[in-house]
């Protein structure tokens, strides 16, 4: 599960060492699009420093997750989806379907998504 910062995916993003399709960047927080999106908008946005999710949230990092709303609602209006409607969320471990031990969150948009979270 747990990864070194020198291993983590998202944290080589956050570095630029492997390419990403980059839609918004701050001194903290980065978000890009999803290689495997499951809404016609699907973004990620992750804090830079490495957390493998919200339970390991230092206070630094969590001033850094409590502007995650604002640049979400950014996002949504800069792709459209804002006046429709668009998902929020953050899996958390192995059972809720996290692949990458980073905290990241699902920007999900673009089409109806339904009332149901889970099968």
């Amino acid at each position: 599960m747990s990864a070194t910062t020198s291993e983590c995916l998202f944290c080589k993003i956050a570095r630029k060492e492997i390419p990403a399709a980059l839609v918004y960047e701050d001194d903290s927080l980065l978000a890009f699009k999803d290689i495997f999106p499951q809404a016609p908008v699907h973004l990620l946005l992750i804090p830079k420093a490495h957390c493998e999710g919200l339970g390991d949230m230092t206070a630094e990092i969590a001033e850094v997750v409590g502007r995650l709303p604002q640049v979400a609602t950014r996002l949504a209006q800069e792709h459209g989806i804002a006046a429709r409607g668009w998902r929020l969320l953050s899996n958390n471990g192995p059972d809720s379907g996290q692949s990458v031990f980073h905290l990241h969150f699902h920007l999900l948009g673009g089409k109806p998504l339904g009332g149901k979270l889970c099968l």
